[in-house]
């Protein structure tokens, strides 16, 4: 199973690609010309994976509460993978989980899971 964590939300656009037991991460920095090309970013992270998109098994996107730009760009590539490919989808808040010390990005499935985060439900926080 392969999974894919987008977070645009904060300083960085932070890229985690799960793979079986592997963990591969990546970041960007967090400018406007990165957020328009970022499609382009997420297929070349596969792609240095030897991964694509079809290979992916579920997203995970970071739905805030961050930048806008960031949030909305990030749920927009999503949203349009899961319409494209029917690839499952989970948007977190790490503010969902608040109540546990160990919030990483590495265990944002589990998180998931854990705390029942309904897939293919976007629900953005912004910050203003």
């Amino acid at each position: 199973m392969n999974n894919l964590i987008i977070d645009a939300a904060s300083e960085k656009i932070f890229l985690m690609l799960i793979k079986d037991k592997n963990i591969y991460s990546v970041s960007h920095e967090n400018s406007k010309t990165n957020y328009e090309k970022l499609t382009i970013l997420i297929d070349d992270f596969l792609k240095n994976n030897s991964l694509n998109i079809a290979t992916i098994s579920k997203l995970y996107v970071n739905r805030g509460p961050g930048s806008f730009a960031g949030v909305r760009n990030s749920l927009a590539v999503v949203k349009a993978i899961y319409l494209a490919r029917k690839i499952d989808y989970y948007c977190f808040s790490f503010d969902d989980f608040s109540e546990l010390d160990d919030n990483k990005h590495e265990n944002i499935p589990y998180l998931c899971d854990k705390f029942k985060v309904k897939k293919n439900l976007i629900n953005p926080i912004y910050i203003s």
